[in-house]
């Protein structure tokens, strides 16, 4: 829906970004999920989709600009606690001076578009803001989105390559998973099928593409198959990113319910090593980036580009799994805390006793530790 009769209140900021784009100019093409129904994710829950006026954004980018011109006029830059240059800013006018002293402070080189399903919007609005971000800030080198499958593939192929023409570089897609029957169960709104031909639809328009796998999804039922599963369409599609974030439920979503009322029965830490181990050795035939840039993730070092750095990455599980139940629960506690990043860390001795402390306080065992962790893991959603 598209409130194209409300008043313009100033630059709106999403609630948010891939942790790819922190260092980009956010601009809010639209408010919310126009699915809103996936069971695993509450970001959205409750709240109304919007498509902003496009003469709206437009003007977002235009106060943004203005911003930036004066700050590089007074040699402020982008300095956070600098003093404001010129005029008190209008009450409303705020958010647009943040933002442009933010991003000048970052480089003033990449732009996100929020929120959810960018794409959503008509081509021609999409290109006319693309269009006008391009010739308002030179210095862009990357224009992204998110977008669902099920938009991307309703797409004319021909109004794709001109959005890629008009400068998005790369599109961010929820895949999650793989498998149909963890596609339904969570309600995802796309099947492999659609999943698939969405992502080749990008990669045929020019448009960098990153494909979201979320372990764990599943749950214990369906684990093997939505790791098999996911890894057969991510091959057929050859994204250039594959980015992990793993499953975690914070109380008040559908499936943290079905997890309450016993018919979700989610893995632990161990079961999910295994779980990716299976995903990453059944991708085949590709050359893409496997990205565990979140806190959610059990293994951030796992980072690398197909075939080559398969082995290298799959040496990181197979550590894990063989280390004593003790040091697991170690690293695990120390991950979870973001007191780790590396399993290399549990050789440090500050970080290890530190570690160590939380372990001790909370009488962390192989028996409880993943209860433990399922709260921790909730801090960061």
């Amino acid at each position: 829906m598209t409130t194209t009769g409300e008043p313009y209140l100033g630059v709106e900021q999403g609630p948010i970004r891939p942790p790819s784009e922190s260092d980009s100019l956010f601009i809010r093409v639209t408010r919310n999920c126009p699915w809103n129904r996936c069971t695993f994710c509450g970001l959205y829950k409750g709240e109304r989709f919007s498509q902003r006026p496009v003469h709206h954004v437009l003007r977002d980018i235009d106060a943004i600009r203005r911003w930036m011109d004066v700050l590089r006029r007074h040699g402020t830059g982008g300095e956070a606690g600098g003093p404001v240059p010129g005029p008190n800013p209008a009450a409303n006018d705020w958010p647009a001076l943040h933002a442009a002293r933010t991003w000048l402070a970052a480089g003033a080189r990449s732009v996100f578009l929020q929120d959810s399903n960018s794409l959503i919007v008509k081509p021609d609005h999409l290109i006319a803001i693309l269009t006008h971000l391009r010739a308002s800030f030179p210095t862009i080198e990357r224009i992204t989105s998110y977008a669902r499958s099920r938009t991307i593939a309703r797409i004319d192929e021909a109004d794709l390559v001109r959005i890629a023409a008009a400068g998005l570089n790369r599109v961010h897609i929820g895949l999650e998973s793989g498998c149909d029957a963890v596609l339904a169960r969570v309600a995802k709104g796309a099947d492999q099928a659609t999943h698939v031909a969405a992502g080749r639809k990008v990669k045929a328009a020019g448009i960098e593409l990153s494909e979201y796998f979320m372990p764990g999804l599943g749950g214990r039922a369906l684990s093997r198959q939505h790791a098999l599963d996911s890894a057969e369409a991510l091959n057929r599609i050859d994204p250039d990113f594959i980015r992990l974030r793993t499953l975690a439920l914070p109380a008040g979503l559908p499936l943290a319910r079905e997890q309450a009322e016993g018919s979700f029965d989610p893995l632990g830490d161990l079961e999910i090593a295994e779980e990716l181990l299976l995903f990453l050795q059944a991708l085949a035939g590709i050359t893409s980036r496997i990205t565990s840039d979140h806190i959610l993730n059990l293994f951030e070092e796992i980072d690398g580009v197909l075939p080559d750095d398969r082995d290298r990455m799959t040496a990181v599980i197979h550590r894990f799994l063989a280390m004593a139940p003790e040091e697991q629960v170690l690293y695990r506690i120390g991950r979870r805390t973001g007191l780790f990043r590396r399993l290399d860390d549990c050789r440090d001795p500050l970080l290890r006793r530190q570690a160590q402390g939380h372990v001790e306080r909370w009488s962390a065992t192989p028996a409880n530790v993943d209860a433990i962790c399922a709260e921790l893991s909730k801090r960061f959603i």
